[in-house]
Order: C-alpha cells, then structure tokens, then sequence
C-alpha cells in the first residue's frame, strides 16, 4: 500500500465504519444541547493498563521464563492479538490515540507531558455522557492543562480519580503518595528508594541479592496500591446499578528497575536471554536521528548505554520480569474479585499496555522508536459469550481499542475515529472485517530533533514510520517525513 493512500484511508475510516448498535439510543442532554447515546443495560468496562510492558512478556506470548499464570488464564479465554502496535511508543501520544481512536498527528498531542487539545473529547467522557460511572485509578498521563490534578482527570470523563503519575514533579497531586504517608509505617522512605540504599535494611540482605530490591513491601507499592484501590472500586460498584468503566492503570514496569520482594529474587536464578552486543560503528551507520537517541547520553557527558556490562543487564531483565510476575498477581486478585462480586459475566476487560521497551535490544534502553520491542504491545479483550477466545495473528492498533469497544457496547463511533471496528473478526457481526497489511506509528523527540545536544538544528520534524509486514511479520522500516 502507498502511503498517500494509506493516509487517505485512515484519515477517512470514520465515515466508513460509524454505526450504532441494536442496544444504544439517542437522546439529547438538555443542560448542554449536546447528542448521546443512551443505552439499555450496557456491560461493564475494566481497561486495565500497564507502562512500558513488552508484548514478548507474557508466558502465553511464547515466553518460556517469566511467569504471569493469572495474565496467561486470562489471555486463553479471550482475545490475544500476537501483533498490536502503538501509534506513537512514548506514553501521552500513546495513551491519546487509546483513549481518542486517533493517530497522534490528528489529536496533535504528541510529546510526553504536553496538554491536550481541547477539541480532543476522550474516551471517559464519551462513556459518561452514555451514563456510564467513570474511574481512574493510577497513571492518567493526560490532562488538558498542566499539572495532572484530580480536576484535571474529571475533565477528561472520569466522576471518580485517584491519580499517581509515578514522578517527584507529579507526587503533590497524587493519592497514592498521600496514601503512603498513612498507611507505611516506612513513609520516610522514598518509594522509587533501592534498599541497598537503606541503611537499615542493605546489612540484612543476603550475598548475590538483587541490586534493584526495593527498599519497601510491595502491599506498599503502587502496584500494590493500584490493586488494592481498583478492588475497592469494583466492590464500590458492584452495589450499584449503573454500568462502570474503571480505568485501572499500573505504573510499572516502566523504570526505574525497583522490584519488591518476593518479586525481587523470583528470576535469580535464571538466565534470561539477553539481546546483541552493539558497537560504535554498526549505530553511527544508522539513520541519524537514530543513532542520535543511542549515543544521547555521551552529548550528557556521561558514558553512553549501548556497552552496558552484561551482569547489570541481567539484574534489569530479572527486575523487569519481576514487576510484571506484581502486576500479574494484582491481575489475578482483580479479576477473582470480578468474579466474587458477580461480574465477570457482564464485564468486558480490556488489558494493554502504552508502549513496550527496549530493554538494550539495537543498543537502547526505554522506547520512542520503531522497534518492534517499543511499538507491539500486549492487547487482550475478554467478553464472556460474546467475544471468540484465541490468538489473533491480525495487524492491529491501539486507535482500535475505542471503536470496538463502543461496537460491543452499541455506542456511536465518533465521527473522527481513525480506528477500526475489530468486533466483525473477534465477535459476532453482519459486516466484514478488512484485514491490514500495515500498521503506522509516529513519535517526536525533542531533545534529538531540537538541537538540545547542539546537533542539527531541526524543529517541529515528526518522523513517521509505516511497519510492513509480510508473512511471518519481519518488520521492514519505510521512514517518511508527513508534509
């Protein structure tokens, strides 16, 4: 497929694909003139999310080491797609075109910790005005103006907030590090904090202890707090009538590396395998924008990463993984509380992730290019007897999510979503489904392409990529600059 085509077909999906369902009726809010749709006994939405999570990081998803039982359960009663990709691999564009069903370059939020654009409505609020009940509980990443408060997070859809954006910029607005300082009785420690740090605790560790331990439990952890508030939300609801969407959203395994016990020593005795040493000649042979984000750090007068000593790298995989195995039992714990309550069976459960994360593979750590390592996600919908359980090895994308939920629901697509309905190929439905034979994905790095490292000075540059894919999904890179 051209590109010109390609753009022209996905800057007018939305008027091919708009349809309301059996069960939605329009209806009018006389408080605002504004048009909704009002639906008649509507399922559930839990959208559970995580940070920086590698699609290959899950045991169902062909990976024999890390263990993820609760995440693998859920992914073999439902739909696993074995190739979902990100729109943009950085978290605010990322989770924009989830919450949108639109690419980056059509919401224009683009950079990390920029504000919405207010014409932008998100996904919440679309739910609201249906009369769904709408909660947040951990990472939002989105707001229309800066700083990330509770206010902010209500006027993006969400009735109910409980915020934690994970950062020392961001803790006064977050309940989570409110929470701490009532219910740790380690407060005083910081919750990012290494325990070897602590002086208290580093002389109790055992030899060969991983380096990256956290210095508190992890019932204390926001992954355990994430958790521990979204249960407490579903127990909320589930004695209520309306429906509810439940925004739960994990802050890990994004780094840094801390990773509490017992998830700190689960992978000590493995030897996960690592990716390809890197030289300085085969990254200077990249295209220059590339090798830029690589050697960032020497332009930092600090040592660039791409030679990092393979002990380290290993005590980061194992650290990885162990957040994950976290996240993994919180799962397990939510969805038995699903279970308990008497909602599994009206619930869709939507998980993913925003970006992946390179984990040293082509010599970088983190995200923002078009590795498949940063742009294939993990992404599973689970809907009991209306969503067909199994491994979908389809192209699809992270603006799909939104169209296809509001599909289930029988909500009306937005006019300008760019995504595509997926229910014709993992439900049942009259119409047909497309098959892709390319995804798309867009990023912009300030510091590499605004003359920050007193490089090139190039501004404003946006440097799309079309993924190919040809069977068995190599990924080939075809890199153009959008006009």
């Amino acid at each position: 497929m051209k590109r010109r085509k390609f753009l022209q077909q996905s800057v007018g999906i939305a008027g091919a694909i708009s349809v309301v369902g059996n069960n939605a009726v329009l209806s009018s809010d006389k408080k605002t003139g504004k048009k909704h749709a009002a639906l008649n006994n509507p399922p559930n939405i839990l959208f559970i999310m995580t940070d920086q999570q590698r699609a290959d990081c899950m045991g169902v998803n062909n990976n024999p080491i890390i263990q993820t039982p609760n995440l693998d359960a859920l992914a073999r009663r439902s739909a696993n797609f074995s190739h979902a990709f990100v729109q943009s691999p950085v978290c605010t564009p990322s989770r924009a075109c989830f919450f949108t069903g639109r690419y980056a370059h059509a919401h224009k939020n683009r950079v990390n910790y920029t504000s919405l654009n207010k014409n932008e409505t998100l996904m919440p609020k679309y739910l609201q005005n249906a009369g769904y009940q709408t909660a947040i509980v951990g990472k939002s990443h989105l707001y229309y103006n800066y700083p990330p408060t509770t206010n902010e997070a209500r006027q993006t859809g969400f009735d109910t907030v409980e915020l934690h954006d994970g950062t020392h910029s961001t803790d006064p607005f977050s309940d989570y590090f409110n929470w701490r300082q009532t219910h740790d009785p380690q407060k005083e420690i910081y919750y990012r904090e290494y325990a070897k740090n602590i002086s208290t605790i580093a002389g109790k560790l055992p030899p060969g202890s991983n380096p990256f331990r956290a210095a508190i439990d992890k019932e204390y952890t926001d992954t355990g707090w994430t958790g521990l508030r979204t249960r407490h939300y579903l127990k909320k609801f589930a004695s209520e009538k309306k429906p509810f969407f439940l925004f739960s959203s994990f802050w890990k395994p994004h780094s840094p590396f801390e990773v509490s016990a017992p998830f700190d020593s689960m992978y000590n005795h493995k030897d996960i395998p690592l990716p390809k040493k890197e030289n300085r000649e085969n990254i200077q042979k990249l295209p220059p924008h590339l090798a830029r984000l690589i050697l960032r750090d020497e332009f930092r007068n600090k040592k660039a990463i791409f030679d990092m000593d393979e002990e380290r790298l290993q005590w980061i995989y194992r650290s990885y993984y162990g957040s994950i195995s976290h996240i993994d039992q919180e799962v397990g714990l939510i969805l038995k509380a699903l279970e308990n309550l008497g909602l599994a069976e009206n619930t869709i459960i939507v998980y993913a992730s925003d970006h992946g994360d390179q984990l040293l593979e082509h010599g970088l750590m983190g995200k923002n290019v078009f590795y498949e390592s940063s742009v294939r996600v993990p992404l599973i919908l689970s809907y009991p007897g209306h969503i067909k359980p199994g491994q979908y090895n389809d192209l699809v994308m992270s603006i799909d999510v939104l169209p296809t939920l509001f599909g289930i629901i029988g909500l009306e697509e937005p006019y300008n979503c760019q995504g595509q309905n997926l229910v014709p190929l993992i439900g049942k439905s009259d119409s047909s489904y497309k098959t892709r034979d390319c995804v798309f994905s867009e990023n912009v790095i300030p510091e590499v392409f605004a003359n920050t490292f007193n490089l090139l000075p190039i501004f404003g540059c946006i440097f799309p990529f079309l993924l190919r894919c040809h069977p068995p999904f190599h990924l080939s890179w075809s890199s153009q600059l959008l006009g």
